[in-house]
């Protein structure tokens, strides 16, 4: 733990119009006991109104009334958390809320797994239900089902495969696509696979950056670590992020492939082929058929 408080790790939260109470909540969680910690705040707002809150919290400001995007705003962070030095940074949705050993608890987990390169903690919705966002690689199809027919995906079953239901998300597992509403990765194996695709101005450039270190490292949820996401499943809502979805969506599978796509087809297998042995070692020792070992 003391090697991971040394280590130098940075944080950064891309806003758009968001409550100012909610980012201070954030930012005062985030700082509360790490002093080094870099935070940058990136506001793409018509209107700076976040500035001297963030510069009150030590944070980085950046204004970027443009709106270049998700992907893009985040990549002009790690550009330079990396030249800082940073050896880990934190990615965090703006509706978070972290307790407050939380980052200390992921920091400790990637010192101790040299062999990790992105890692995510266990998330609930605010009235304390999870939401399960351990998820393997998307299938066009799968998709489809999941948005206009979610009844029969449930159903089917389907959608307990997908989000990986069985594992009872108690245990640590490694999982082919993580959620960007909150992932620490370690930089240097973020600079070799490459940084976010900036293609993707909203959604999927977390599965497309979690599939690319998976090549080369592992990603892992870390089920220690709980935290809060107000997620508003804004794509549900509002036309124009669902436009935002269905571009992006149409981008990852033109970039990976449509159909047919034999690694996703690999790496699925074998997630699911984890799973499966892992239920039936728990299972086998008397324990709750729900847990994956580590």
């Amino acid at each position: 733990m003391n090697a991971a408080a040394g280590a130098r790790s940075s944080c950064c939260v891309v806003c758009y119009h968001d409550r100012p109470e909610r980012i201070e909540r954030l930012l005062a969680s985030v700082t509360t006991g790490r002093p080094g910690m870099l935070v940058y705040v990136i506001d793409n707002s018509r209107t700076d109104a976040l500035r001297s809150l963030a510069q009150r919290f030590g944070a980085l400001y950046r204004h970027q009334p443009d709106n270049p995007g998700y992907a893009r705003a985040h990549n002009g962070a790690l550009r330079a958390a990396a030249d800082a030095g940073s050896s880990y940074h934190l990615v965090l949705n703006p509706d978070i809320q972290l307790p407050l050993d939380g980052i200390g608890k992921l920091l400790a987990y990637m010192e101790q797994h040299p062999e990790a390169g992105l890692v995510a903690p266990r998330v609930h919705y605010p009235d304390g239900s999870l939401q399960p966002l351990c998820k393997l690689l998307p299938h066009p199809l799968e998709l489809l089902v999941r948005r206009f027919f979610p009844l029969l995906h449930r159903s089917s079953g389907r959608r307990a495969r997908y989000e990986l239901h069985g594992s009872g998300y108690s245990r640590v597992m490694e999982v082919p696509a993580l959620s960007g509403c909150c992932m620490l990765m370690r930089v240097e194996t973020v600079l070799r696979a490459g940084l976010f695709d900036e293609r993707f101005f909203l959604y999927f450039e977390d599965v497309d950056l979690s599939r690319r270190i998976g090549r080369i490292a592992r990603t892992v949820f870390v089920p220690h670590v709980a935290i809060v996401h107000d997620d508003a499943r804004g794509s549900y809502r509002s036309w124009r992020l669902f436009w935002h979805h269905l571009v992006s969506a149409a981008r990852y599978f033109n970039k990976w492939g449509w159909l047919r796509d034999e690694e996703r087809d690999r790496i699925n297998a074998q997630a699911l082929r984890a799973y499966d042995q892992a239920r039936g070692r728990a299972q086998g020792a008397g324990a709750p058929g729900t847990d994956l070992a580590p």
